[in-house]
């Protein structure tokens, strides 16, 4: 059974109500695209300035003294741990020239081109890899021209890439760590208006992050987490052969920055030079962010994923404190608070994966439904546009996500059913056959 959502206005609202939806697009506010509790009049005051009516879950209603006493929920204030932490506030970022990019691809159309691209990125990277193990100078000329056309790709439909990479498999989790970093970066580059080769350099130095770790054991790599204070010295010096190494390549210095500055931190708490967010390249930010992201949802096999709205819950609680706080706001807009390629449940008890988002809707995408309202498997899966579909609709009528899956939650895959309905005829397998 669904949350129940009550049409309500904005001078009705009481403290505790949870808010879910607003009478205009959230972009337009400044009210957390999540949805959010009401905590006092203030924020109340706040809503009338922006809005007539808003939908409130009426499941999600509480007093104050019980929201208190919960694990918060999705994007709400920085929790009350957070308070005495060194908090960074920077002027907000500023792309010159800033490139707003249309979609000029079909999902269908451009999801056979990123197929193609992410086999060479495949290719490309095992290249640089065995080259840097049998102790060659690598060539990353290949690379380069790799990194380009995924920049490409994204600038024509970023929701293809991030569908293609998420439901490809590969066992190598350092190999699959940084595609996947690489396809998030671009797709925030992208919403940032990065102009083309901006992006290119981005991905570049995104998939060439983690090079340095090439030249560390393997048992030092894989226990990141774990190691000593000796160890852990030792884990951090990847970035300085990482540096180093594309320094004798001559790679370009947009490139170098990216490698060399990604794991320092907007508070300097990073490394390894501990500078702090005014002095951290906008590339490196970006790529420092998106590594960290990848960490949540696909962390190594020994650790619990995050589903992605555990992960961006997460991030909006680092905002300006290991992450400035605009450019966790860019990113979160640029994905959604639901991905592509995020397993889902509906209110309908349906299970799904999403496709892509709409632009101003960010709580109802575009959901490719797999099972039935009794979680049984479907023959033929069907996109569901979530924001066409409620439109007009009654509150109790509406279809909308009830809870975000771990991917691979108990056996849900996409690339087992083939899509139909008049807005989405096309089918996974299909497109990498």
């Amino acid at each position: 059974m669904g949350v129940r959502q009550n049409k309500v206005a904005v001078q009705d609202l009481v403290v505790g109500a949870f808010v879910s939806d607003l009478d205009r697009p959230w972009h337009e506010t400044p009210f957390p695209i999540q949805g959010f509790y009401i905590r006092n009049q203030d924020e109340i005051r706040s809503l009338t300035s922006y809005c007539k009516w808003v939908m409130v879950d009426v499941a999600e209603t509480r007093d104050t003294s019980e929201y208190e006493a919960s694990k918060a929920p999705i994007f709400t204030r920085r929790s009350a741990k957070r308070v005495d932490e060194d908090i960074v506030q920077l002027p907000p970022i500023q792309v010159r020239n800033r490139k707003a990019y249309p979609l000029s691809a079909s999902l269908k159309k451009e999801v056979r081109h990123s197929q193609r691209v992410l086999l060479d990125v495949d290719k490309a990277l095992k290249q640089v890899e065995r080259q840097l193990r049998a102790g060659d100078s690598p060539d990353f000329g290949p690379l380069s021209r790799v990194a380009k056309g995924m920049a490409g790709s994204v600038i024509r439909n970023p929701d293809a890439m991030l569908w293609v990479a998420r439901l490809r498999q590969h066992d190598d989790y350092s190999y699959r760590h940084s595609l996947n970093a690489a396809v998030w970066s671009l797709v925030c580059g992208r919403h940032m208006g990065l102009d083309s080769v901006a992006l290119t350099n981005l991905a570049l130095g995104t998939l060439l992050c983690h090079v340095g770790k090439l030249d560390l054991s393997v048992e030092l790599v894989r226990n990141e987490t774990m190691l000593g204070a000796e160890a852990y010295a030792e884990f951090r010096t990847y970035v300085a052969r990482g540096v180093h190494r594309l320094q004798q390549a001559d790679m370009p210095r947009a490139v170098i920055n990216v490698v060399q500055y990604h794991r320092e931190r907007h508070n300097g708490s990073g490394f390894p030079t501990r500078v702090r967010g005014d002095r951290i390249p906008l590339l490196a930010k970006i790529a420092g962010l998106v590594d960290y992201y990848e960490t949540l949802v696909e962390p190594r096999q020994e650790q619990t994923p995050m589903t992605p709205a555990q992960a961006v819950a997460h991030l909006y609680e680092l905002r300006n404190i290991e992450f400035q706080e605009d450019l966790v706001e860019h990113f979160i807009q640029s994905i959604g608070v639901y991905p592509t390629g995020t397993l889902v449940q509906l209110s309908n008890g349906q299970r799904g994966a999403v496709v892509s988002n709409s632009r101003g809707r960010r709580l109802w995408p575009h959901v490719m439904v797999m099972t039935d309202t009794e979680q049984k498997p479907l023959r033929a899966a069907q996109v569901v546009n979530l924001a066409e579909f409620n439109e007009g609709r009654e509150s109790s009528e509406v279809l909308s996500v009830s809870n975000c899956l771990p991917f691979g939650a108990e056996g849900l895959d996409p690339r087992h059913f083939e899509v139909t309905g008049a807005s989405s005829r096309w089918s996974w397998r299909h497109l990498i056959g």
